[in-house]
C-alpha cells in the first residue's frame, strides 16, 4: 500500500516482510529438529538399535515449535537412567531379576546409568542453532 502525502510515499510492506520472517523461523525449526533428531540417535546406545533409530522430531508451524523425542519407553530409561543408577537417585533399590525376553535367559541388574542423549545433544546444538538462526534472519534484505 502507498501513501502520498505531499511529496512523501509510504510503502508498508509490513505483510511481506512477515511472511519471510515466518518463513525463515519455520526453515531453522524444520533445520533444528533434524539436527538434533540426528544427533541425539548418534548419543543413544546401540543394543539392538531400535531406540537410536526412533528419535524424531514434529514441527507445529502454527505454534513455531519443534518438538524432539522418542516414542519408545526405553529412551526414558536411556535419559535417566534405572535403579540405583537413576538420575535423582530416586530408582529402586537393590537390584531386580528379569527373564530376557530374546534368549529366555534370567538375568539380575541393578539398572541402567543415564545416557543423557538427548540432554548432551542439546547443549552441544544449543549455540550453534541459535547463530544459524541469527544468520538466517540476518541476512533479510
Amino acid at each position: 500500500m502507498a501513501v502520498n502525502s505531499s511529496k512523501i510515499v509510504f510503502e508498508d510492506f509490513t505483510g511481506e516482510v512477515s511472511k519471510e520472517i515466518e518463513d525463515r523461523v519455520i526453515k531453522w525449526l524444520q533445520e533444528s529438529g533434524a539436527e538434533l533428531a540426528s544427533t541425539a540417535a548418534q548419543r543413544t546406545r546401540r543394543g539392538t538399535g531400535e531406540t537410536a533409530d526412533k528419535w524424531t522430531y514434529q514441527l507445529d508451524k502454527s505454534e513455531f515449535a519443534c518438538y524432539v523425542g522418542n516414542p519408545l519407553e526405553n529412551a526414558i530409561w536411556e535419559e535417566f537412567g534405572t535403579g540405583e543408577y537413576a538420575l535423582n537417585d530416586d530408582g529402586r533399590k537393590g537390584g531386580w531379576t528379569y527373564r530376557d525376553e530374546k534368549t529366555g535367559k534370567w538375568r539380575h541388574t541393578y539398572g541402567k546409568t543415564p545416557n543423557r542423549a538427548l540432554h548432551h545433544t542439546f547443549k552441544q546444538n544449543e549455540e550453534p542453532l541459535k547463530d544459524l538462526l541469527r544468520s538466517l534472519l540476518g541476512s533479510m534484505k
